[in-house]
């Protein structure tokens, strides 16, 4: 299987980057294939609504970096979408990568599988993100093959020496 993750940490090399390396560890010994795409550092403009892609199957009127990872998801089997929560929610960086999916709104998704990869400072700040998650999910009709929350990553590299890391990688390991 060919796993796409959207990573969204805008802090290099930190707690949400660590869990992403374990997942991709673990499904890649699973067999699968995983393509890390860190959507942070990409130029990624907001959806315009502008129907664009409706009429040019799938193709949206701004070229930017989203065009390339476009492209990726069309082969990909499996999407990860994995964020810090920042303000009780996924990093903006992750939402301009969601918005954009809007373009597949008309020859729909290649993929039926997505799982969710969050951590944060705090516990009990999650709500926002699964529940939007969770909507996509059901009006995508996506399997929603599992979401993973580690609280407590205060200071970067926190994740590294959390037990829930291992979590993280068996998630991987289960995905064929």
């Amino acid at each position: 299987m060919k796993i796409v993750v959207l990573s969204a940490s805008p802090r290099e090399g930190g707690n949400t980057s660590i869990m992403v390396d374990a997942f991709k560890e673990g499904a890649e010994i699973a067999g699968n294939t995983v393509e890390v795409i860190d959507v942070a550092s990409k130029n990624i403009a907001p959806c315009r609504a502008c129907q664009y892609c409706f009429e040019h199957e799938g193709q949206c009127a701004q070229e930017d970096d989203m065009t390339a990872i476009r492209k990726t998801l069309k082969e990909a089997d499996m999407l990860v979408l994995a964020s810090p929560i920042y303000w009780f929610d996924v990093s903006a960086q992750l939402k301009l990568a969601i918005d954009r999916l809007y373009a597949f709104g008309g020859t729909g998704f290649n993929f039926s599988k997505v799982a969710m990869l969050l951590d944060s400072g705090s516990d009990g700040v999650y709500e926002a993100a699964t529940a939007a998650f969770k909507g996509m999910c059901s009006y995508l009709k996506w399997e929603n093959m599992g979401i993973i929350t580690i609280p407590g990553m205060v200071n970067k590299g926190d994740m590294a020496n959390n037990p829930k890391l291992d979590d993280v990688r068996k998630f991987g390991a289960s995905l064929k």
